[in-house]
């Protein structure tokens, strides 16, 4: 296809008409199977070289403790709301499907039958202004960051991104959240134990009859302890 041009003779009927560079509009880059498996692959390496430092939940309150680092938690807002590290930053990478087209409500339905129910998880999708929002908060491309999610999977996507953008000095939870011990982090607020944070739905109730089952094992463990050595 041809270039379109105007002739001279045209612009000289509008002499205080000029022609204005078309703007190179960047496209929004959304996440596909590919470029999933794709930016999983590149943190991947960028964690295997060094780049990136592959922190356990167990060290990450040294690291944090030295006030260099701050965590960028990434995970969605009902996750955050339950349990949360005070100080830390928080923007989601994914965010709930507000859309109410046939084909999403339909989504919804077969997400709600097959994990929604059960886990208390939410139709997402990419949270496009994710690094805006990073950027935000963060000015700095120069700030440490401890990124972390419930699992370590969607911090992984996260620090590709954040990579990319500029951002040098970041380091990944491995494990996620789930893997944290009562102890692991300093101050914790919210609902429910930094492990747990990603358990919702039906299983929630679950494991909340398994944790009262736990402590009442406990105590009785205890008294029978305790007896015990009245006895003696």
């Amino acid at each position: 296809m041809e270039a379109l041009s105007i002739p001279t003779s045209a612009l000289a009927a509008f002499p205080h008409t000029s022609i204005l560079p078309v703007p190179q509009i960047k496209p929004r880059c959304s996440f596909t199977r590919h470029s999933i498996n794709a930016s999983m692959r590149d943190a991947e390496a960028l964690v295997q070289s060094g780049a990136v430092l592959s922190i356990t939940p167990k060290d990450c309150q040294s690291l944090l403790s030295t006030g260099d680092y701050k965590i960028l938690d990434v995970r969605p807002v009902w996750e955050q709301e339950k349990a949360f590290v005070a100080g830390s930053y928080h923007v989601p990478l994914f965010i709930e499907d507000q859309d109410l087209g046939l084909v999403t409500l339909l989504k919804k339905w077969i997400h709600l039958g097959y994990i929604g129910m059960w886990m208390g998880h939410k139709l997402t999708v990419q949270n496009h202004q994710f690094l805006e929002q990073v950027q935000t908060l963060v000015p700095s491309k120069e700030q440490k960051l401890l990124v972390a999610c419930g699992e370590g999977l969607r911090s992984m996507l996260a620090i590709d991104l954040l990579h990319t953008d500029g951002y040098t000095q970041l380091a990944w939870i491995n494990g996620g959240f789930n893997n944290a011990r009562d102890d692991d982090f300093g101050n914790v607020q919210g609902q429910t134990k930094l492990q747990f944070a990603t358990i919702g739905g039906v299983s929630e109730y679950f494991l909340k009859i398994i944790l009262l089952a736990r402590g009442f094992a406990t105590a009785l463990e205890g008294l029978g302890s305790s007896k015990q050595n009245e006895s003696i």
